[in-house]
Order: C-alpha cells, then structure tokens, then sequence
C-alpha cells in the first residue's frame, strides 16, 4: 500500500514538473518578442496568439500504427444452418417440443430436456445458428393442436385434432404428410393469415437472440419444393433485421395455380430479387439433399423441361444459390462411389435408396444430378459457353435436425427427430421403409457444421463470407482449414507467422477465382497455330530476347519450349493449413480434389494426398498412402490421439496443369478414425448391433472450392 502512494507522489511531482516547464517555455516566447511594435490590430498577448496558433495546425506527421491493423477475416465461426423448430409441420408431427427460444438457448450452451426427457447440452457453444422452418404449411400443426375454430369446422380436421388428443402423433403425421403430399386439404394452409402469425414469433425470437459480438441468430425458412416427391429443397438467409424481413412473409410452392409455378427454383430467385428490390436488403439460398433429388438437383435442363439452360438462367443461379450443403443427418453428397471409383474415401455415410418421399428408387443415371463434386464438374462447361457457372458454389455442413437440436456431436447425438432420440433400439428402427428399400435407422449421420471465415460474428459479416464463398463444411467435428490459391507461393511460405497475411496479399482464398495469364494464353494459341513467339510474347517468362529453342529455316525460335513452360512454370499453386479439433481426432491426410475439363469437352477428377501424418510414404505404382491406422476401443467408445498428426500444411503446386483447361480445386481434410454415435450408444445402452452397422468413423472437412478460369 505503501508502495502504492509513493508511485502516486512522485507521479504527481513529474505532473507539476510539467505544468512548470509549459508556463516557463510560454514566459521565454513572450521575453523575446518585440513589444515595441504592438500589433495594432488585437490586444492579445503575442506568447498566446503563437501558442494558439501551433495549436490549430493540422498534425505533421501521418497516423501510424507500431502494429498494422488485420484487415482480413481474422477467425473461424462454428454454426448450424439447417434446424427446425415446432412450426414446421413434419418436426411436430413426429413430436419436437422445441421453440425457437429453446434452440437459440441450446446454441448458447444451456441444457434443455428433449422430447423423450433426456437432459441435453453442447459440448461447446455454437456462434450461429439458422432456424430454418417449412415455409409450407408454417405453424400448420398448432392450429391442429390449439383446434382452431377453422380446423374443427372441418371433418377431417375435427378427426386430426382428435388423433392429437389422444396422442396418436405417428398416424397423425403418416395422414398429414400424404395429404399435404398431393395436396389434399379443405383449407389453403398457406394463407397469409394461417403463415404470418408464425413468421413474425420466428423473427421476434431471432432478434432476441441476436447478440452482435457473441452471437448471430439469422433470420430464415426453408424453401420447401418438393416436385413428383424430389428434394429441391432450398434455406433461405436474410443478411437483414427484422425491419426489413418482416416487410415478407416466407415464398410457398403448394396450393397455388400451377400457372404460378411454385416449385420451381427460378419462381424462387423472382421473389429473392422482389425482396431486395422492395427492401433494399439482401438474402441467399441454399440447396441441399441433392442426395435425395433423383439428380433432379443439379439436372442441365429446367425445372420440369427438357429446354438447356441459358445465360440467365445460369446468371441467377450463381447470384442466388453461392453455397451447397454436402453433409448433414441424411447423408452426404460430395460425391458417390460409383461417380468416383479411384477415390478410396468416395462411399461414406451414402443414402441412396430412394428419393425424399420414398416413391422413386435411385437408379445410376439419376446419380450424377445427385452430388456436389459432379455438379462442380459440369459447371465448368457453362463458364466456357456463357462465361458464367451456375454450379458455382461453395461448400457448407448443417444438421437439419427436426428436434431442435443443432451442431450434432458423435457422443451427443439427438437423431434426426424425435423418434429417433437416442434409445437402445433406435438404431434398428428403420428411418424410412417401402417396397423397394429401407433406409436404416443406424445410418443417419451426426453431422454437419458450417465453419465461416470472418471479421466479427455479425450477421452482416457471417452473411458477406457465405455470399463470398469464404466457407467450407464439416461433418462436426471443429478442425480449422485454410485455403490459399495463387501464383508465387513458395515451400515453405504455410509454416511463415504470417502466412495468413500472405495468402490474402498475394492470392485468393477459399471460394475465389484465378485467371489465366493472358500472355501465357497467346504463346499457346502460337504454338498450336504453329507460328513462331515474338520475344515481347515472351519476356513473362524471363528469357528476355533469348528464347530457348529448335530454330526454323529462317532462324526463328519456335515456341515449343515456351508453351511447356507456359503450361507447367505457370501452375498455380495453392497454400493449405489444417489445424485439429483439440476435442477430436488427430489428422490422418489433406487431400486436393480437382476437377477439370479438357479440350475435347471431357470432364475428369483426381484426388491428390498432399500433406499427411506419421511419415508414411506412398505406394509407388498406386500413389496411394496406406492407412493410418486405428486406435478406437470399441468396448469403451474411446479412442487416442497417438496416431496423426495436429497440423497439416503444405504449398502444393498442380502437376498436371494446363492453361486451356476450365478447373476447380477444393481441400478435404480427414481426422483419424474415432468412435460413431453408434458405438456410444452400444456402450451406453449395452447391446450388441449387427456386423454392417459401423462403429467407427473419420471425420472430414470439405473447404469450398477455388477455380482456374483461362484467359481467353
């Protein structure tokens, strides 16, 4: 205390010292000056007109900074972009009790109690979430339960309120599910007034939530196109606050003229474009399930016609839809075995039985409209024809949980719904049964997130990185993956302190665009014309005046050499870091998916081991990397992290590039294997589950996609 008040004195004794000095500097100015000549125009003193005066300039000397400010997306956001509360039919029809209100407090990290009464919490808190509620039918079941006077006038209403009283939810929802199915009902449930009320509960809660700084509650719905019982199923996202989004009410497809053509995509973006034109706000959608499309998803023809796509047609798409979900609890649609049979980790957590309805089964023809990394692929040849690509879309992970719980966890695993919250038995009860297949109950996957480059955890901020594709998914587990495209990275350059600084400084990051040189194009078309390079062509190159190479009759260089040079010198190269969940698996492997499109119009993919753990070395005649082994006690449901590696990263230059070829190149990162949900729940519940339900599973993230676009 002591010490206290002497450093208090003696900093007091400096102030005074100061003050003393100030008065003796401004006595000194007004000594020298000449007081025999007063300035007949003011009485005031000389000394306080000079010190006034420097006092008035503007400062000499720039704002600095000791320590440059970041001006890049600084961290990385875990969220959920897919979640239903009770106001979508289906989820109350199998039994949530969950509100908008519960969920944003269980994003939060506080416990709630699920429907069959299980206390619940995160691990760890998200910092966004999307509450994403059927924009058909929206609240419809509450008015069945409150029996709204309207409801029970109805014969079959009167008898669905009854089912519900006497709690026979499951023959409630197997009749309401058919029925809005094709239709069938005495009111039209998506009326403004049967809609609005719950609209604006969903708003009002969002902005409750909302908690700038700590916490990003969007405001959204779910699209619901259901087409011959196809998913076209598409979130919607609104950058904007409720004063703007309650200007709308959420875009149907049932029980309107079939003039207005409700589910169809582009009867959506008009009523995107409505809004941003009424508001002044902004808004994105984004598809998912395609799994569950019969590859209407991701076709090449229009919705319901055998008419190609056109420019704008492809314009809209790439301006609506800038991101795809491509894993979450029904599955994972990167891509499919039998679409990629080189790629050894293609089959994981596939649903391929049948559509969303259960009324078509999934044929190999439908496959290739069905996943991501096809869709990625064919959109390459709409950037070559229109200079626009509708497939141009990054990746993301969500939960499309329909009991209210987002940011599914392999230990933590609510189900997809309420029936399939966890039980003994929950693994053998099939999700969904019909003459032609079953998909099992054991398969649904806990998965995924949706991992977000950004500034600040805002919605104008989260929005903007979705919008600029600076996004990549996971099927849960929290691993930090950065991606980096450019020209003149250098070994090395993704073990620098401030590599981060670097990629944006010299490159793009995930979701970005590199473009051809097109010095490097002219000397190509050169060569393939057979004409000789003038040395202004190729002076990019560094040789100057001499340029190698055969010399013809008339003593000019040829440009063979150079076009070699031009197609492998010129690769880009691509910075990759990947950094590990510290509460999941270590990492096994980063991968390079590429896709391109040769000069004949053929589409190809390749996967590429770039960086991996534990020192293996690859095959030499396959190239393949041998496992990394397995370290999961399945009798305990534990696993160590001795295997892997935390960090991955590398710079990794394309050895097959070309010039010419439209290309896309995205990361996928693999932890090493740990424990299902499946097995936890064999430990918890004590039983034993049949030889094809696995026990183990390798986590993995996909980063959204850069693209090589040749000069033209």
């Amino acid at each position: 205390m002591k010490k206290q008040t002497n450093s208090v004195s003696h900093s007091f004794i400096e102030m005074k010292k100061g003050i003393m000095f100030l008065v003796l500097a401004v006595l000194l100015i007004a000594c020298n000056t000449n007081n025999d000549e007063p300035d007949s125009k003011t009485e005031e003193s000389p000394a306080v007109s000079e010190v006034e005066a420097i006092a008035k300039e503007k400062p000499i000397l720039e704002e600095k900074h000791y320590a440059p400010p970041i001006d890049y997306p600084n961290d990385v956001y875990f969220g959920d972009t897919h979640i239903h509360s009770t106001l979508s039919v289906d989820a109350s029809l199998w039994g949530s009790t969950k509100t908008a209100d519960d969920i944003y407090r269980y994003s939060r990290g506080e416990e709630v109690t699920s429907a069959k009464g299980w206390k619940v919490k995160l691990s760890r808190s998200l910092d966004f979430t999307v509450i994403a509620d059927h924009s058909d039918a929206y609240g419809f079941f509450n008015l069945i339960a409150d029996g709204a006077d309207f409801i029970i006038a109805e014969p079959q209403g009167a008898r669905w309120h009854q089912m519900y009283k006497d709690g026979k939810n499951a023959q409630l929802a197997d009749e309401v599910i058919k029925a809005l199915g094709i239709e069938d009902l005495p009111w039209n449930i998506n009326k403004k007034q049967f809609i609005e009320p719950g609209w604006k509960a969903t708003v009002a809660s969002a902005e409750a939530a909302n908690d700038p700084g700590d916490f990003t509650a969007f405001i959204g719905y779910e699209w619901s196109g259901n087409p011959d019982g196809d998913n076209m199923h598409r979130v919607v996202i609104y950058r904007d606050d409720a004063d703007k989004t309650l200007q709308i009410l959420p875009e149907t497809t049932m029980f309107r003229p079939k003039s207005e053509d409700g589910p169809n995509p582009e009867t959506l973006w008009k009523t995107m474009q409505a809004y941003e034109d009424k508001t002044g706000g902004q808004v994105l959608a984004i598809p998912h399930n395609a799994n569950w499309s019969s590859g209407q998803m991701f076709q090449e023809t229009k919705f319901h016609s055998t008419n190609k796509f056109d420019k704008s047609y492809a314009e809209n798409r790439n301006r609506w839809e800038p991101l795809y979900e491509a894993t979450q609890v029904k599955g994972d649609s990167e891509t499919h075995p039998f679409l990629s049979p080189d790629d050894e980790f293609a089959d994981f957590d596939t649903w391929d039985v049948s559509n969303l309805s259960f009324n078509r089964r999934v044929t190999t023809d439908m496959l290739a409209g069905s996943y991501a990394r096809s869709a990625l692929k064919n959109g390459l040849k709409y950037q070559q024809k229109f200079g626009v690509n509708p497939f141009q879309f990054g990746l993301i992970g969500a939960g499309d949980s329909h009991n209210g719980f987002p940011g599914a966890e392999e230990n933590n695993f609510m189900g997809k719904s309420a029936p399939s919250e966890p039980s003994a038995k929950r693994w053998e009860e099939p999700f969904r049964r019909t003459d032609f297949g079953t998909q099992p109950g054991w398969s649904e996957a806990a998965s995924g997130l949706t991992c977000v480059w950004a500034r600040e955890n805002t919605r104008e901020s989260l929005w903007d990185a979705m919008k600029r594709k600076e996004v990549y998914a996971t099927t849960g587990t929290r691993m930090k993956v950065r991606m980096f495209g450019g020209w003149d990275f250098k070994p090395g350059d993704d073990r620098r302190s401030d590599y981060v600084a670097l990629g944006y400084d010299t490159g793009v990051p995930m979701g970005g665009e590199l473009y051809g040189d097109p010095k490097a194009a002219a000397v190509r078309r050169a060569f393939e014309r057979g004409k000789t390079a003038k040395a202004k062509e190729l002076y990019f190159l560094g040789y100057g005046n001499s340029v190698p190479g055969d010399l013809n009759e008339k003593g000019q260089t040829y440009t063979g050499i150079a076009a070699e040079l031009a197609r492998h010198n010129k690769s880009p190269k691509f910075m990759v870091v990947a950094l590990m969940d510290p509460m999941g698996g270590a990492l096994d492997r980063a991968q390079m998916v590429k896709g391109w499109r040769d000069s004949n119009g053929e589409e190809h993919e390749k996967v590429y081991d770039i960086a991996w753990s534990d020192n293996r070395i690859q095959n030499a005649n396959t190239g393949k990397l041998p496992p990394v082994g397995n370290t999961v006690d399945i009798s305990e449901a534990t696993w160590t992290n001795t295997i892997g590696d935390t960090q991955l990263s590398t710079v990794w230059e394309d050895p097959d590039f070309d010039n010419d070829e439209q290309a896309f190149y995205y990361v996928r990162v693999l932890e090493i294997p740990t424990p299902r949900w499946t097995c936890y729940d064999a430990v918890r519940f004590n039983v034993k589950m049949s030889p094809e339900v696995p026990m183990t599973t390798q986590e993995r993230a996909y980063t959204s996609p850069i693209w090589f676009i040749p000069a033209k």
